[in-house]
């Protein structure tokens, strides 16, 4: 089971080589033997998760088939509600937090008949990249258990880059989803805002938040979405615009205006990054990509936007929790104030700043259908490091590490990260494309994918 497809796994359930039980217990094999060592995990659903996959089995030999899901398992970051099963948040205010209702995610997972065998580590209140949780401990890169997996939707990356989950969701506010996508060795897919329900997720920002799934590939990703994707009535944030096939088939980059940005995105990089994505985009040419250099409005800008309303935003849904200040880790406490003495006119500003940048870049399709960059600009730092240096220039690990990806949450539009080939720690190749542009956005990753 380890590395097979979604789409492989179901062919093998469907064909009676393996059973759904079959697929739980491995999974919960290599997620009792990962455990020690990368603490991906705050609950394991064990007993839910064999009964999930009985009911599959029974489901599919009568002739019951909820589609590629069905049967296949998945982890949950602990930020989806979840009826009757410990929601934590990874905090100790939500510790004992038991739900009395289910997120739409988790609706929508359940109805196509995935089995959750259990609920992912995060950084504490999704707020951060590292995934040094201080009540749940640290997170640790599957590639390199000294290094960080990236966060906040860290157990789900070091999980299924693990191999021991077909996918897992996670959420992305400035870079969530893809950042343990690259520094861990998976797919990584942040879709349009609005595109997945937020329902029933304990929120970090109002306005940023996204949910996605990390999976083994770009076709993979495709098949959750057609799950997961679609409006929700009861979720106000959840577009109306209609839903698209997200399965992916006959990928090309042939003739695809790949756009290179000449400002931002080459500042500041790590030689091993530098190389594989001059080798992605060599690779690309060679597909039959059109190579546009394109100069994009200024991302440094876009980040500061994000910064102000990630802190004014965070803090004001934390505040009703901010009397309990030593149940906090210090490094999102010291966030959390840090929103708190921010001016009501810079939230405003930079929410206006944000529809400014919004219009600049939809001028950017037109010249570009989909733009490449580097993920992150460095490789995954250990344990514990707060400091980077590139080109001689120190800097923050968390401000390195989303540097390159803050602009699409501010923005809204879809981006995804895939791996590149490297001899050493993994490395993404994040691509973006215009709102709504999923399937494409999926069929392009697709191509640019390397066996």
């Amino acid at each position: 089971m380890s590395f097979l497809s979604i789409s492989q796994a179901g062919a093998k359930l469907r064909a009676g080589e393996v059973s759904a039980v079959e697929l739980a217990q491995e999974s919960l094999r290599r997620i009792r033997a990962d455990e020690p060592r990368l603490n991906a995990f705050i609950t394991v659903t064990e007993d839910l998760a064999l009964e999930q996959a009985r009911q599959a089995d029974e489901e599919l030999s009568k002739g019951l088939d909820r589609g590629p899901l069905h049967g296949i398992p998945y982890g949950l970051k602990d930020v989806f509600a979840t009826k009757g099963i410990r929601t934590t948040c990874g905090s100790k205010i939500f510790f004992n937090h038991v739900p009395d209702h289910d997120s739409a995610v988790y609706e929508k997972l359940r109805e196509a008949g995935a089995v959750l065998m259990g609920k992912t580590g995060l950084q504490e209140f999704a707020y951060g990249i590292t995934c040094n949780n201080p009540h749940f401990g640290p997170i640790r890169n599957p590639a390199d258990p000294t290094c960080i997996p990236g966060g906040s939707s860290g157990g789900s990356g070091a999980a299924v880059a693990a191999g021991s989950l077909f996918f897992a969701m996670g959420s992305d506010t400035g870079g969530s989803i893809r950042i343990p996508a690259a520094y861990c060795g998976c797919v990584g897919l942040k879709p349009t805002s609005g595109r997945v329900s937020r329902r029933g997720v304990l929120p970090l920002d109002f306005s940023l938040d996204h949910m996605g799934p990390l999976t083994r590939s770009a076709a993979d990703a495709g098949l959750v979405l057609n799950a997961l994707a679609g409006h929700d009535a009861a979720d106000d944030t959840s577009s109306r615009r209609p839903v698209d096939d997200y399965t992916v088939s006959g990928t090309s980059l042939a003739g695809v205006r790949v756009g290179l940005p000449t400002n931002f995105y080459g500042d500041r990089v790590a030689p091993e990054v530098a190389a594989a994505f001059a080798d992605a985009v060599f690779r690309a040419r060679a597909a039959g990509a059109i190579l546009v250099p394109i100069m994009v409005p200024d991302p440094t800008e876009i980040n500061v936007v994000s910064r102000v309303i990630l802190l004014s935003e965070a803090s004001a849904l934390m505040e009703p929790y901010l009397h309990r200040r030593g149940d906090f880790g210090a490094d999102v406490l010291a966030l959390l104030d840090q929103g708190r003495f921010l001016a009501a006119t810079d939230y405003i500003n930079a929410q206006r700043l944000r529809r400014v940048y919004q219009a600049q870049w939809a001028e950017i399709w037109a010249q570009a259908d989909c733009i490449f960059t580097p993920t992150a600009p460095i490789l995954a730092p250990k344990i514990g490091q707060t400091e980077v240096v590139i080109d001689g220039v120190a800097e923050d690990v968390r401000l390195a590490t989303t540097r390159f990806m803050r602009a699409a949450n501010v923005l809204g539009v879809p981006a995804i990260s895939i791996p590149l080939p490297s001899n050493g720690l993994p490395i993404g190749l994040q691509i973006m494309g215009p709102p709504f542009a999923e399937r494409r956005v999926l069929a392009w990753a697709s191509a640019a994918e390397v066996s």
